[in-house]
């Protein structure tokens, strides 16, 4: 699998605040919204080492609002948590 290359966030009001400093916030967006755990492995391993864990989960509320993706170190689908081996 080739390298993912990470893009610059633009400088649009969305990507300012906590999610400027989202170690994912470089990601192509189909990483980020992805369903399947080894297409979103790279954003998986970018929330290891996030210092918004907490503002993202706040934010995207997976749980409440039906979300697709990954979001404060885990995977989601249909607002709900994926179980992804060797993660919480």
């Amino acid at each position: 699998m080739p390298a993912l290359r990470t893009v610059p966030a633009p400088d649009v009001p969305e990507f300012s605040g906590w999610r400027a400093s989202a170690a994912c916030s470089g990601l192509p967006p189909a990483v980020v919204f992805a369903r399947r755990v080894a297409d979103a492995e790279p954003a998986l391993r970018a929330c290891a080492r996030c210092p918004v864990l907490r503002q993202c989960e706040e934010s995207v509320a997976p749980a409440t609002s039906w979300f697709d993706g990954v979001s404060a170190g885990r995977l989601w689908r249909n607002g709900r948590p994926v179980a992804v081996e060797g993660r919480r």
